[in-house]
């Protein structure tokens, strides 16, 4: 029997994070800060709880800006806060996005409003670039902050798809030592840990650790997930106005057996109703995700004097993959298909990234000013093995999936360099306030943007070299006609990488956003809406030519509240109204069509109902919505939508004493079969001879946890 908790092997998960633990950190914790005060007392926890739990983030960390206050910003910016991410029982960055309307990815890079990411330019820890296509487990950040839509003049050139921020979690004010023992379908057991302390002379020396083992079969029979993190905040208080922080973190992510992503072979041939993805063969139990993602952070941060801040931080990440996930493409409409494994490319990105930042308050008669000036870069190695190239298993149809035999893969570490790209900007802005209510924006960035492309034998590859450089810039007006309101326009244009097809990469080239905002905060509620639109050059390949040939133009709205609705229910959610489209490509089957893999209309809604008559108890409905989605380039058909619905419930009360909450979702509660993403294969489109790649929805599943504080 699969469906029941193995409680040995939670104890052997448990045996192995203690083990797993001392050979990942031993060395690096101060021996004082693991000899907690046996007088320290932990703050006295309620229980019963005295309200529904808010999920309203008052604040976020706009880069270069540090940290502002939501309300006031005028920009589009959600957060998914911590106690969203521990109730929801969620263990990756990935499963936070769902939360948020406007913003896919799920199987994907992330993108807003219908744009996908780049690899490094869009996604950040703390501030500070990070690779997007590796995995991130949500065990170590406190919340996941997203500012849609374009923000190349305070980050620096990057696709207009937003900016993902994962803030990192520090070490508390008060002891923590919490405990948490998981399971999921169809078994697969967890065991993780998040300890905090403070010591030394006047509780300068802080540091937390999060430590996780999970491993077991996933919801497909034969399959494989494995999940290992260690990670270390560890913080020093220099003086009354130096404070540095520090992080080391290394996961490492095991999937096999999962279903692959599914291709089309031609364009007449169309995706079908989605299959049932707990089915084995669609992916191969030898096939899937073996990566190791280490990253290592450093952040100064000062105190001028009453007005004045800076801040700088470096930043070093690894992102080793062996990638070898099935990709199953349908040779006809009546569900044939062949397999291919390893078609990654690169194997390994390094990254290395910095911020600095100086921020201060300035005043000229009765206005004052907000200044800003920044600088933000990266350096990104890739690395792709010398054997490359997918390999063929054969042959199957979705009736009757087959399973394999594993081949020989080639060695993902006998690698070579085979492409750099550097890019540093600098930042100056100036945020005028004329009075209490009207204030105008004003923020320009200079980019250099390097990228060289290496054969084997390390000779530079010309048609993948260039240099460039340009000028980002945003405008913003806002009018706060009440203090908890905002009322804002902008207008915005990004410098943009280029984008790379074969050993062929564009220049780069320019993006445009034009936004009115609207932003209500109350005391314990929060709503806002956004009108956008964005304009930018799509690149595609036609008659054997891969260039810029069209232009996309997404425009839209944007709902969303999150707050306490009354003392016992909350709301965290919103909707997006989306008009992709594709114009000018001198193409009558091309121009003025919709943009394929984009839904109209998406939604999300989480409410969150605490039971009053059992005191402790608390009940949790999520509601995730997408309208159907066109399936190819020139309209020809659609792509079903999708509509799943997540259900939970959470229990806290005392257990030898000690604080204690019990966790169980059903996830997918109605079992619904759907394609989670339809997407082209580029990230700004068509790169070839491309007809879209799919994904499946994961089945209904169940979650379940017991928590306790020490």
């Amino acid at each position: 029997m699969k469906n029941h908790i193995n409680k040995s092997h939670i104890a052997r998960r448990a045996s192995g994070l203690t083990v797993f633990a001392i050979a990942t950190m031993s060395g690096v914790l101060p021996v004082a800060s693991l000899a907690a005060d046996k007088a320290a007392v932990l703050e006295t926890v309620d229980v019963v709880g005295t309200g529904a739990p808010a999920y309203k983030t008052e604040t976020a960390n706009i880069g270069p800006l540090g940290e502002k206050s939501v309300l006031d910003t005028p920009y589009a910016i959600n957060v998914v806060p911590a106690e969203l991410l521990e109730n929801q029982q969620l263990k990756s960055v990935r499963e936070a996005f769902r939360y948020m309307p406007s913003v896919q990815g799920e199987n994907i890079r992330p993108q807003t409003r219908g744009l996908q990411a780049g690899v490094v330019q869009n996604t950040r820890i703390d501030g500070m670039n990070i690779a997007a296509t590796t995995d991130y487990p949500i065990e170590q950040f406190d919340r996941i902050e997203v500012l849609n839509g374009l923000a190349g003049a305070l980050y620096g050139p990057a696709s207009p798809a937003g900016t993902f921020n994962y803030v990192l979690k520090r070490p508390t004010e008060t002891p923590l030592r919490r405990f948490t023992l998981g399971y999921a379908s169809q078994g697969s057991a967890s065991v993780s840990a998040d300890i905090s302390d403070r010591f030394g002379e006047d509780k300068r020396y802080g540091f937390r650790v999060n430590l996780l083992d999970e491993g077991g079969e996933s919801y497909v029979d034969r399959s494989k997930l494995d999940r290992k993190l260690a990670s270390l905040s560890f913080d020093v208080q220099l003086t009354s106005d130096t404070k540095l922080e520090t992080n080391i973190s290394r996961y490492h992510y095991t999937s096999k057996g999962l279903p692959g992503t599914f291709a089309l072979n031609n364009a007449t041939i169309v995706f079908p109703t989605a299959p049932d993805p707990k089915r084995v063969g669609y992916g191969q139990p030898f096939a899937g995700d073996d990566n190791v993602t280490e990253t290592y952070s450093a952040r100064i941060k000062h105190r001028l004097n009453q007005n004045w801040n800076l801040t700088a931080g470096v930043l070093k990440q690894s992102s080793d993959r062996a990638s070898t996930v099935p990709t199953n493409t349908l040779t006809n409409n009546a569900g044939a298909y062949n397999v291919k494994v390893a078609t990654t490319s690169f194997s390994l990105d390094e990254i290395l990234s910095h911020t600095v930042a100086l921020n201060g308050r300035v005043s000229t008669g009765s206005m004052t000013h907000d200044i800003v000036v920044s600088a933000t870069g990266f350096e990104w190695d890739r690395y792709r093995p010398f054997q490359t190239g997918a390999i063929t298993l054969g042959n199957s149809t979705l009736g009757n999936p087959a399973i394999f035999n594993q081949p020989v893969f080639s060695d993902f570490k006998n690698r070579y360099k085979a492409q750099t790209v550097r890019q540093q900007s600098v930042t100056v802005g100036d945020t005028l306030g004329l009075n209490e209510q009207w204030s105008i924006g004003l923020f320009a960035s200079q980019s250099w943007i390097d990228q060289r492309g290496y054969n084997p034998n390390g000779t530079t590859v010309a048609t993948s070299a260039y240099n460039d450089s340009g000028l980002s810039t945003n405008a913003t007006v806002s009018y706060k006609p009440q203090k908890n309101m905002t009322i804002y326009a902008s207008y915005a244009d990004s410098l943009q990488q280029g984008d790379t097809s074969g050993t062929t990469t564009l220049a780069p080239y320019r993006s445009k956003q034009w936004e009115l905002g609207y932003k209500l905060a109350f005391e314990k509620m929060g709503f806002s809406a956004a009108l956008f639109r964005i304009e930018r050059p799509f690149a595609f390949a036609a008659n054997g030519v891969f260039a810029v040939q069209g232009e996309q133009r997404n425009q839209g709205l944007e709902l969303m509240a999150n707050g306490a609705l009354t003392r016992n229910l909350t709301l965290y959610g919103g909707l997006t109204y989306l008009d992709p489209r594709l114009l000018n490509t001198n193409s009558p089957a091309t121009s003025n069509k919709q943009i394929m893999g984009l839904s109209r209309i998406v939604s999300n809604i989480l409410l969150d109902y605490r039971v009053a008559m059992i005191p402790g108890l608390g009940l949790s409905l999520n509601v995730s919505h997408a309208g159907s989605r066109q399936g190819d380039n020139i309209n020809s058909y659609k792509v079903d939508g999708y509509t799943v619905m997540d259900l939970g419930a959470r229990y806290t009360t005392q257990l030898m004493g000690r604080p204690t909450t019990w966790r169980l979702a059903i996830n997918n509660v109605t079992d619904e079969r759907y394609w989670a993403n339809i997407v082209p294969s580029g990230q700004n489109g068509y790169t070839g001879a491309d007809n879209g790649t799919g994904t499946l929805g994961a089945p209904r599943t169940i979650r379940a946890s017991m928590q306790m504080d020490f």
